[in-house]
């Protein structure tokens, strides 16, 4: 047996490759898969920015260039952030090859053993994953569907105290799609400067909105100097495959992200980076309309979804995702995603999978075009029913 490093048990996963892989071995058998557990827009990559990448290739951005990324693109990045609105200097700017090098590298260059880091629970399973690979010890937030899957706020101070180090917010967030309000985050920035921690700001879907603009809490007074914001290309942008997304520090951080990156990637992907200047400055009309075709989707998905015995689902406020109870039909999320898989071709994610609080829930991307989403719903529903429907253990 491999002797493994200790501190490899306490690396988690992310299931959504997991049941992506059980998807695509069903496909192999010959099995119609509707996907809805991958959260990827299902849009391709606008051709301006394809052709900035291109032409960076042969202008020769096909070498080394700086750990914390280039020029341009981090003079982008820094302006872009003007539509927060917040004021950045590029030296605050730190590129990195896809967002969950933020989540590593924050909890690298902030967080001891033993300092507790909280998190929003249902959410993405990395937050924990790294806390707990780190030494830290992760302090789940309970999101609540009575509030539209956010947070209650007394939730948060009961939790808080002189030893959380760090707190994660995503708004929007997966995989409920709630989003914070300006009083939330009024709140969050009075207790940051009250126990003296930092905030991780995971602000990935912050360009997909319905009906509502985005607020960041380094807006916030007071707040700049201690939020580390995270962005990114692959969900805006439609760049997934592309890895290419930022953090937005104070400069001493920022500094100690570079030195992380120097240690661990070198530097990001030049012509990739160019793509991303492209990507900025460019026509946003391809962002509009895939946004305003996600809120189809999600329109109908949610009110497909609340017609199925069993079922209800809130209407989400942001991302690509629906957050539906099943508790009525049974808490086992993981047999039910399980099986609406194998009998319905449906894939989606067990709430489970992105912590205690999920548990009762289903994860389902409308990242997918209106037929596959009416598919979707017509199998679901047939497959909850009728003599072979699912049977709760």
């Amino acid at each position: 047996m491999i002797p493994f490093a200790t501190r490899m048990d306490r690396l988690g996963t992310e299931s959504a490759f997991e049941y992506l892989a059980k998807a695509k071995q069903l496909e192999a058998q010959g099995q119609a898969i509707v996907h809805l557990e991958i959260g990827q827009p299902d849009f391709p990559t606008a051709p301006h920015i394809c052709t900035a990448a291109y032409e960076a290739m042969q202008a020769g951005y096909t070498g080394y260039g700086p750990a914390a990324g280039l020029p341009e693109l981090r003079l982008a990045i820094a302006e872009h952030m003007a539509d927060r609105p917040l004021a950045v200097n590029p030296e605050q700017v730190v590129v990195m090859p896809g967002a969950k090098p933020v989540i590593f590298f924050t909890m690298l260059a902030l967080v001891d053993p033993g300092d507790e880091v909280v998190y929003p629970d249902p959410g993405f399973p990395i937050y924990a994953s790294v806390a707990n690979f780190v030494g830290a010890k992760p302090v789940p937030l309970p999101l609540r569907e009575t509030v539209d899957f956010r947070f209650q706020l007394d939730d948060l101070r009961a939790l808080v105290s002189e030893r959380t180090k760090l707190l994660i917010l995503n708004s929007p967030q997966n995989p409920t799609g709630g989003v914070l309000t300006p009083e939330d985050l009024a709140a969050i920035a009075d207790l940051a400067q009250r126990y003296d921690f930092y905030v991780l700001a995971d602000e990935i879907y912050s360009r997909i909105l319905y009906d509502q603009a985005h607020h960041s809490i380094a807006t916030y007074p007071g707040m700049a100097e201690r939020t580390i914001l995270l962005d990114g290309f692959s969900k805006t942008y439609a760049m997934t495959g592309w890895r290419l997304g930022y953090a937005v520090a104070p400069a001493a951080i920022a500094a100690k992200l570079t030195q992380l990156m120097i240690n661990s990637n070198s530097c990001t992907c030049s012509f990739t980076q160019m793509a991303g200047v492209s990507a900025l400055q460019g026509s946003q009309v391809f962002v509009e309309t895939m946004v305003a075709e996600f809120q189809q989707r999600r329109d109908r998905l949610v009110a497909g979804l609340n017609q199925i015995p069993g079922i209800s689902c809130r209407l989400p406020a942001g991302a690509f995702y629906a957050f539906p109870n099943v508790s009525q039909i049974t808490t086992d999320d993981k047999a039910l995603a399980d099986h609406l898989l194998t009998a319905a071709g449906v894939a989606v994610l067990p709430g489970s999978s992105f912590g205690a609080q999920g548990q009762g829930y289903l994860r389902l991307s409308y990242a997918n075009s209106l037929e596959n989403i009416e598919r979707a719903i017509s199998r679901i529903g047939s497959a909850l029913q009728g003599p072979n429907g699912f049977k709760a253990s």
